[in-house]
């Protein structure tokens, strides 16, 4: 990587550890057969390797390695979940789902795709540090409530749900509980059994692994989940998802797992030292910057920081050796405010002025120093010369 690039986007994407890349590499090129074709030995080879997978994702999650389904990614696995629950003959009398404002689009779009076939869907409020009241979870609940979808961290704030309280809610009610853990999976303990979870999505990716390459775990027993694939043409993963497996990338997402579990809780006190240090430089430095969510309930490499009067993208724009996220998107040329930062009921400038920054393993002080440095210097420029055009025409 270049090393003048300072890289905190780590809720975004990680880079393949090296040595998870060395664990994958012999999958590409010599035990490359087809993990279905276990008749001959190279076909055995790979589906060893594969059932290895399995088995050390369910052990980071407390599961059984049947309850384990590869997927592209989380995008698909949380399709799979809302769509594939609500599509089971299993619920059919079961029509409402329960899911929260500040979900990832991942979540918010199939809820969406589930309206328009008629089912009734309560997104939830958070207050305004993102946080979630468990009793207006429970007042959500309905007799016809089939599931509830919420995430264990949230990829803007770094905000953690309280996932096992939830899971009991949903117990005692007999509805079924589906967590998004993109962000948690490797950084937060997950126990699947012990926080009553029925469904939970992962991205290898979000913790060192490959890209294109995800999980979700479907519980088998008490209750047994019923889910529909989303789509046909082979019967792979006992029918859940179809296709050819990615055994490198099956490979990498369980070694990378394993990886951040076994080093999880060094790594989180680390992180969270070097986060906060990294927040009270830049609130110390730079007049009217604030912390957007909760500074207490979050993710231990996570700040999402807004700085009055400046726009997030010109900003970004201005110091292109500094990797963030900006709380905005750009879409057709129509400036698109974080929904995340709209249900902390944040005005439009303090959302247009934020910052998401997220820590990884190989984030160093001298790094946050540098962007400390570079931040207060972009800062004061923007307030002076105003921010640069967001999104030019492209036309």
């Amino acid at each position: 990587m270049d090393e003048s690039l300072i890289y905190l986007d780590h809720n975004a994407t990680t880079p393949l550890d090296e040595e998870v890349f060395e664990v994958m590499r012999p999958y590409f090129i010599e035990s490359y057969g087809n993990a279905a074709s276990r008749q001959h030995a190279l076909g055995k080879r790979a589906a060893e390797a594969v059932d290895l997978a399995r088995a050390q994702v369910a052990r980071a999650l407390g599961a059984d390695p049947r309850e384990i389904v590869w997927t592209s990614g989380a995008t698909e696995a949380n399709n799979l979940a809302l769509k594939g629950v609500a599509g089971s003959p299993a619920y059919a009398k079961r029509r409402h789902v329960v899911t929260v404002r500040t979900e990832h689009k991942a979540v918010l779009d199939p809820c969406n795709a589930l309206e328009e076939d008629g089912f009734e869907i309560t997104r939830l409020k958070v207050d305004g540090e993102g946080l979630l009241d468990l009793d207006r979870v429970g007042s959500a609940l309905r007799e016809d409530t089939l599931l509830v979808s919420v995430m264990h961290a949230n990829n803007e704030i770094g905000v953690l749900h309280p996932i096992g309280a939830i899971g009991t809610l949903c117990k005692e009610r007999g509805i079924l509980f589906h967590t998004d853990a993109t962000q948690s999976a490797g950084r937060e303990p997950i126990d699947v059994e012990a926080m009553g979870i029925d469904l939970l999505s992962l991205s290898a990716h979000k913790f060192y692994g490959p890209k294109g390459v995800g999980a979700l775990y479907v519980r088998r027993r008490g209750p047994r989940v019923r889910c529909r694939a989303l789509f046909d043409g082979g019967g792979h993963e006992r029918g859940y998802r179809s296709g050819t497996l990615n055994v490198p990338g099956l490979v990498g997402l369980a070694a990378a797992l394993g990886k951040c579990v076994e080093e999880r809780e060094q790594e989180k006190s680390r992180l969270q030292g070097l986060r906060n240090r990294f927040e009270a430089d830049l609130l110390g430095r730079i007049e009217g910057s604030h912390v957007n969510g909760s500074r207490t309930r979050r993710l231990a490499n996570t700040t999402n920081i807004c700085f009055e009067g400046t726009d997030a993208e010109s900003l970004l724009d201005r110091m292109p050796t500094l990797c963030a996220s900006s709380s905005a998107a750009c879409t057709s040329a129509q400036l698109q405010p974080s929904h995340v930062l709209a249900a902390l009921g944040l005005d439009d400038a303090r959302k247009l002025g934020s910052l998401r920054f997220s820590l990884g393993r190989k984030t160093t002080a001298a790094e946050l120093d540098r962007a400390v440095e570079l931040l207060s210097l972009q800062v004061a420029r923007e307030r002076s010369e105003g921010p640069r055009p967001f999104c030019p025409d492209p036309a």
